[in-house]
């Protein structure tokens, strides 16, 4: 899903849950993603006694840098990321001038502490910047596995 609106800096608060049926391990297990500007993703992973590589479980910045703890809760439950997100900056030229920042609580846990994003998520290779514009839409990621979104909000900063 892909919002109409677009967006830059911004707060994002978001509640997401996985099945309480767990089916899968590693990255089948209710994989989904928030994308900000629809090229910056914070995992959402049920990540409850579930293995996987540490840059892809939940509360990552995707394939860039691991949570500084694993607050999920158990599969079934209800879990909140209130993400606190600025955009980068490009010059006229297409240069980058001011990488983007994310901060994320997850649970009302700090689990991303003002890192400084390498570029867009990839999932093979080294992320790196495209220009692009300074308000781009929301995007949540469908990767086939069941996954429940409610209370989303955002305000600009």
């Amino acid at each position: 899903m892909r919002t109409k609106r677009t967006f830059g800096d911004c707060q994002l608060h978001i509640e997401w849950r996985t099945p309480a049926k767990v089916e899968g391990e590693g990255q089948d297990r209710g994989n989904s993603g928030v994308f900000l500007q629809g090229r910056y993703e914070v995992q959402v992973l049920d990540s409850y006694n579930n293995r996987t590589y540490s840059n892809g479980q939940a509360g990552s910045i995707y394939k860039q840098y691991i949570p500084l703890v694993n607050a999920c809760r158990k599969s079934g439950q209800w879990q909140t990321y209130d993400i606190f997100f600025r955009s980068p900056r490009f010059s006229d030229k297409g240069a980058l001038e001011v990488p983007g920042y994310i901060t994320v609580v997850h649970n009302g846990v700090l689990i991303q502490d003002h890192v400084q994003l390498k570029g867009s998520t990839v999932y093979r290779g080294a992320p790196s910047y495209e220009r692009h514009n300074l308000k781009e839409p929301l995007m949540l990621q469908d990767h086939g596995n069941p996954v429940s979104y409610k209370n989303i909000w955002l305000r600009e900063l």
